[in-house]
């Protein structure tokens, strides 16, 4: 064996540099590392020993090193050589230069060819963990396919030819099953080097599978004609894609969905039924939040630009549809736009504002105009003014002022005032019951505001 390894290093390396792709460099490196261990097992690791490949001869030659000293001063044979001696192997020696001595390796073949397995089979297995690594790491990204091959803790062993990868369960489709040797496509997340080797961990369940199943489907996103800006998933039950194009001639939503559908459904089915809209981005974050919500219809949006919320009021009819299962459209569409989205319908919003308006009229001489102009300038309660600066204040029309935004923040903290000595809470606009018309509703609200103006001008 001996023999056979070390007389026939060359094919060898090249063997293995074949049949593995490792670079022969490493291979090299692992018999150098292996004639090195037998020698010092033999020789003992106080000399100081070197290994070469000789690539003329295609060997590993054995190299012992000694410092070169005056006779007079040798002491020790196995690390110094006498310059007279060193003058004999290498005419040009000097004192204190390092000379290099060749040893018989001959008798070293068994043990360093047996060691040499051993250290070159680690070394290639390290190089291959080197490679696949590389080249997973490089794929990261991209869709990869393979063949399921066992469920180790819930997680889908797949079988990717040269290495495996995990699906865990988070990033699987809720319900779907795989037999072994079913074959299994998902989106490279994650891929990690560990003690074990590469560890890959594949998704059926990520918004960036979604999104490149799109690129192979759809040439248009692929040539960057249409482009895709944002995506939301609840895997295996709806999802979202928001796309636009700086090309007038195309429809990018129309280039997603196909020729009848073809394209959009090719996904689908691949999602296993997970229904799809694909929806029209647009700078504009209100026009996008209202294509988002389709097929609802929007009346009003209001927005919190500093909190990145909104406030969207869709007529009665349309409130469970923009909510959707569970919430399930609203939620997609938050995560679509980034935005924090409230849906609330239109006779909630009017009750909200009646209430608002009721409550700003509790202050003293407050007119129904100039409550309607305090609220629409964002204050849905005279507490809200209590608490708010003069400056702010001064924003309402009719309070451009400065003394006059200062009393109505006075007026507005002696009202609370008041309602604390009394011990009572602050009144509500009534509800009209269902059976009620819209003008004795009106009118009940009317009489309770006076009720509550005169209780508070006899204090």
């Amino acid at each position: 064996m001996a023999e056979n390894l070390f007389s026939d290093l060359a094919k060898v390396i090249d063997q293995v540099g074949k049949d593995k792709g490792i670079d022969k460099e490493v291979v090299i490196d692992a018999v150098k590392q292996a004639m090195l261990v037998a020698a010092r097992k033999k020789y003992g690791t106080y000399r100081e020993i070197e290994a070469q490949y000789n690539e003329d001869t295609g060997e590993v030659e054995l190299y012992e090193f000694k410092e070169v000293v005056e006779r007079e001063k040798f002491i020790d044979e196995e690390v110094e050589i006498p310059l007279d001696e060193a003058l004999k192997l290498d005419p040009g020696a000097q004192l204190d230069d390092s000379i290099g001595i060749k040893l018989d390796s001959s008798d070293l073949g068994r043990i360093a060819a047996q060691t040499a397995k051993q250290i070159i089979l680690q070394k290639v297995r390290d190089a291959e963990r080197e490679i696949i690594f590389s080249e997973f790491e490089q794929r990261k990204g991209e869709i990869a396919s393979g063949i399921a091959r066992r469920v180790e803790k819930g997680a889908i062993v797949v079988d990717l030819g040269r290495t495996e990868a995990h699906i865990p369960p988070r990033e699987q489709i809720p319900g779907e099953m795989y037999k072994p040797g079913d074959r299994i496509q998902g989106y490279l997340s994650e891929v990690r080097q560990t003690t074990r080797g590469p560890q890959i961990i594949m998704s059926r369940a990520d918004e960036r599978y979604l999104v490149k199943l799109f690129e192979m489907e759809v040439p248009e996103i692929y040539d960057g004609i249409v482009e895709i800006m944002s995506a939301a998933r609840e895997p295996g039950q709806r999802a979202k894609i928001a796309v636009r194009t700086k090309d007038n001639s195309v429809d990018p939503v129309g280039a997603c969905v196909g020729m009848k559908g073809s394209r959009v459904q090719n996904i689908v089915q691949e999602l296993k039924g997970e229904k799809i809209d694909i929806v029209m981005w647009d700078e504009d974050v209100t026009r996008f939040a209202c294509n988002a919500l389709a097929p609802a219809e929007i009346s009003k949006v209001f927005l919190d630009e500093e909190n990145k919320e909104m406030e969207i009021v869709v007529p009665d009819q349309q409130l469970s549809l923009a909510i959707g299962k569970k919430g399930q459209n609203v939620r997609l569409a938050a995560k679509l736009t980034g935005w924090k989205l409230d849906i609330i319908s239109v006779s909630a919003t009017s009750a909200r504002t009646a209430e608002s308006i009721f409550n700003l009229m509790l202050i003293p001489g407050m007119s129904e105009t100039m409550a309607q102009n305090i609220f629409q300038s964002g204050f849905g309660s005279f507490q809200s003014l209590a608490t708010a600066k003069v400056e702010e204040i001064m924003t309402i029309p009719g309070y451009d002022d400065p003394d006059k935004a200062a009393k109505l923040v006075q007026e507005t903290t002696a009202l609370i005032k008041k309602y604390e000595e009394q011990g009572l809470p602050v009144p509500t606009s009534p509800q009209a019951k269902p059976v009620e018309n819209t003008s004795s509703a009106k009118q009940r609200a009317e009489e309770q505001l006076k009720a509550e103006l005169s209780k508070l001008g006899q204090e």
